[in-house]
């Protein structure tokens, strides 16, 4: 079975390397794996918006208020809804 904080920890780990590209095809990676894995959607959603990207990280975003609603994680909600509301 996929451990998908091991994922989101190279994901993170590319990301705090700068090395963007392969932050993002690991996010793709783990959301096909694992898609109601919460804590990655805020940081994917930060990613591409720092790449530029705002269409994708409204999506990732928006996929990631739906997965916290669904878990019921009201602190996640929160953040990425805060989130979310920055990008307008």
């Amino acid at each position: 079975s996929v451990d998908p904080f091991h994922w989101y920890c190279l994901a993170q780990e590319y990301r705090s390397l700068e090395r963007n590209d392969e932050a993002a095809k690991t996010f793709d990676k783990l959301a096909e794996m694992t898609p109601d894995y919460v804590p990655m959607f805020l940081m994917a959603g930060q990613l591409f918006e720092k790449m530029g990207k705002v269409d994708d990280a409204r999506a990732w975003l928006d996929k990631g208020v739906a997965a916290a609603k669904k878990k019921g994680d009201s602190h996640a909600l929160g953040e990425l809804e805060s989130a979310r509301a920055l990008l307008g």
